[in-house]
């Protein structure tokens, strides 16, 4: 694969109204569901969407179909459990089988990167059983997923089963107990999601989810603007990043409790990158940092 050497861009915020209008009466519909589940029986879901963003891409455009629940029963579970290759197999290629739900949603298409430094939408909401284990969540993507690239567009490619995306769930989605409501957010990595191959752009969706409650952030300010910083929370292996706004601002979020290095790297006009260590980051809690200023 040949490395795609681009310059910095900015991104371009897309607003689009029609989007916004489902998103609210989404959210308006969602409220009254939320008040039949006075029996107990059953957990309702609101499911956000979010971005981890791409320093390269003007816009990032996925057509989502279907986005679904993998809500098991003990029974389920134990089986699972005992043929764990073959489910997951079948899993990944779109079986509906062994407690598949599916949510809620505006089929259509998101420009992904309209929601990124903490913010997000709802588009996905249903319910599963109380006495069921929530294990996994598929998207399904469709065929019309493109990207903008200096202001030109170009088409997207999922090749095989490539646009079946299945996130596994870790003990913060299992163990719910009898929780009447579940929220959480599917963060999409589009800096990692797509590569060029050849002449074309290829899509192999890197998804991951959090529950805000369960996972902390990291925000704060840059300058000067003409750096064009880009900032990253670096704990081990883990990294998550952020573009600043126009006038500095950023928040990473969906962060893992411990203590991350956060760097500030400057992509324009001879700026130092500047390095902070041992930022710690609590579960629920907003770590603040003090502006940074890089310097030439």
């Amino acid at each position: 694969m040949k490395p795609l050497q681009v310059k910095t861009v900015q991104l371009k915020i897309i607003g689009v109204a029609t989007l916004i209008l489902a998103f609210f009466a989404c959210q308006k519909e969602n409220s009254h569901q939320g008040k039949d589940n006075s029996t107990g029986t059953s957990t309702s879901i609101h499911v956000f969407l979010t971005d981890d963003p791409s320093f390269v891409f003007d816009n990032v455009f996925l057509d989502i179909q279907k986005v679904e629940i993998k809500a098991e029963d003990s029974g389920q579970v134990e089986n699972e459990q005992e043929h764990q290759h073959d489910v997951d197999d079948n899993d990944d290629h779109g079986d509906t089988s062994g407690g598949w739900i599916a949510l809620d949603i505006h089929p259509g298409i998101y420009d992904i990167l309209q929601f990124r430094n903490g913010l997000d939408t709802l588009f996905a909401t249903g319910t599963f059983p109380t006495t069921h284990e929530l294990k996994k969540v598929r998207v399904t993507l469709g065929t019309n997923n493109s990207i903008v690239l200096n202001g030109q567009s170009f088409p997207l490619f999922a090749k095989g089963n490539d646009n079946i995306i299945v996130i596994k769930l870790d003990d913060n989605f299992t163990n719910l107990g009898s929780l009447g409501q579940l929220e959480f957010s599917l963060d999409f990595d589009a800096a990692r999601s797509i590569s060029l191959h050849g002449d074309k752009f290829e899509l192999r969706a890197e998804i991951k989810a959090f529950r805000k409650e369960k996972a902390g952030s990291i925000e704060g300010r840059v300058l000067p603007g003409d750096a064009h910083a880009l900032v990253m929370a670096i704990n081990g292996t883990d990294t998550a990043s952020a573009k600043p706004e126009a006038e500095g601002e950023f928040k990473i979020v969906g962060l893992k409790a411990g203590d991350y290095t956060v760097v500030y790297h400057a992509t324009a006009n001879n700026y130092q990158d500047t390095t902070i260590q041992q930022v710690r980051v609590s579960a629920h809690e907003d770590t603040h940092i003090s502006a940074i200023t890089l310097h030439k």
